[in-house]
């Protein structure tokens, strides 16, 4: 019987060993890099954050500084935001005039690791440019739909009456931590869901409360609100506690008599006018079809005009209230679905600071435009319809925009007299200032005008 041999395998499992070895160890390397890498970029990307906030608390004093005394002219030095013994942040503000009404503020935003370095990890410089405005005697009134405000809207300079409700979101504001104004809400918008009673004002504990506010919206003024209970987020000197608000009418405008006063009538094609051209619309005069202004045209307006169609400006147009009016101001009566104002616009008052009142007629009723009344589920399905749309840096000193039966919305910001609608909406950097027959009363507030990164 033969014997098996076995053979000799010593040092196979070695050799495999030292070829899987090395790739096992450079495997690993490579992902402690990439861990350590990717640790990196988030704490570069966390400072970074931590420099753009300080460079926002540095804009928020500027502009609480500057409210107080016009001539304050920055920190110096950097002011520390905060300091955990790890990190640290600090912003640092200067503030330039830019001629009588302007000024500029530089605020940049610095983060420190360690908190005892002298050399910033990360940093954010934002420049503003602050406009001058004056309060005036003219504010915002609203009908049963409500006020609504997002992201960096502001109204300062003048009183608000709501009579449904108010929801302000983000950055929204309403009066300044220097001057605070008055906020009177009635509450008007029950039943809910609506039917022929609509509206009417609402019972204790229906439909909820009549202010409502999302992350760091704030009033500052004297609030005074039928079933508001919460005061949180109302300050100078906030809520009124158990105020009764009655509700009011929409102010008053005699539709027939305009009407009944049309000497002239012209077609919208005939009005309308682009490229460096001039029109002139003369007083109690009737416009048949839609109107569009564009171009860099000027429109001056001799006194009261009606159009049966729709309005639309765009692209540095002016339209212009004659200087002949002197303190009447005209009225440009609006019956089609909307008035669209965009692009820089100018609705310019005259020599007397006399500018127009915009109104719109179309709701959701059958009467439409001529309802000499609009109630029940007509008025709630009309008070979200926008009819008064300004946009782009479309602008209207001393104006009065007014939505009869439905809705004002103001995108980006713009001078504005007054605004009235069943519902109005100001989004993004709305600034709503107030002054319309008188502007302003010698009471100067700063507000943003504009907001851009210096990469510099």
């Amino acid at each position: 019987m033969k014997k098996l041999r076995v053979l000799n395998q010593n040092g196979s499992v070695l050799l495999a060993l030292v070829l899987i070895l090395p790739s096992l160890i450079l495997i690993t390397s490579l992902y402690l890099q990439l861990t350590v890498s990717s640790l990196r970029v988030a704490q570069k990307d966390q400072l970074h954050t931590h420099a753009q906030l300080a460079t926002d608390a540095g804009i928020d004093r500027s502009l609480y500084e500057i409210n107080r005394d016009a001539t304050w002219a920055g920190t110096g030095t950097e002011i520390e935001l905060h300091n955990d013994g790890s990190t640290k942040t600090t912003y640092q503000v200067t503030a330039m005039s830019n001629g009588p009404d302007n000024k500029i503020v530089t605020s940049t935003g610095r983060s420190y690791r360690p908190a005892s370095s002298t050399t910033p990890e990360s940093f954010v410089t934002v420049k503003v440019d602050l406009r001058a405005v004056k309060a005036g005697n003219f504010s915002i009134v609203t009908g049963v739909g409500g006020l609504f405000m997002t992201n960096r809207a502001k109204i300062v300079g003048g009183d608000v009456f709501v009579n449904g409700e108010i929801d302000l979101r983000n950055s929204a504001q309403i009066g300044l931590t220097t001057n605070s104004v008055k906020v009177d809400v009635a509450h008007q918008n029950c039943p809910n869901p609506p039917d022929a009673t609509y509206p009417r004002t609402c019972n204790p504990g229906e439909n909820g409360e009549p202010i409502s506010f999302r992350n760091r919206a704030h009033i500052y003024g004297t609030v005074k609100a039928n079933n508001q209970i919460s005061g949180t987020d109302m300050s100078n000197p906030g809520l009124v506690a158990s105020s009764g608000v009655a509700a009011q009418p929409l102010p008053p405008h005699d539709r027939d008599a305009q009407k009944a006063a049309v000497t002239t009538t012209i077609t919208g094609a005939a009005a309308s006018c682009s490229d460096n051209e001039t029109r002139t619309w003369a007083a109690n005069t009737k416009i048949t079809g839609d109107v569009t202004v564009t171009n860099r045209c000027d429109v001056t307006v001799l006194g009261n005009v009606w159009i049966t169609g729709t309005l639309e400006t765009r692209n540095s147009t002016q339209v212009i209230v004659s200087d002949a009016l002197g303190a009447t101001q005209p009225v440009i009566m609006i019956d089609g679905v909307s008035a669209e104002f965009n692009n820089r616009t100018l609705l310019k008052s005259n020599a007397s600071g006399t500018g127009f009142q915009i109104i719109t007629y179309k709701s959701n009723a059958a009467c439409s435009p001529d309802c000499a009344s609009v109630t029940g589920i007509d008025l709630y399905n009309s008070r979200n319809l926008t009819t008064i749309d300004l946009d782009n840096s479309a602008a209207g000193p001393n104006t009065v925009f007014y939505a009869r039966w439905s809705r004002v919305t103001i995108n980006n910001r713009g001078q504005i007299g007054a605004l009235v609608g069943q519902t109005i909406a100001l989004t993004n950097s709305g600034t709503i200032t107030f002054g319309t027959s008188v502007p302003g009363s010698g009471t100067t507030f700063w507000i943003i005008d504009g907001y851009r990164r210096n990469f510099n």
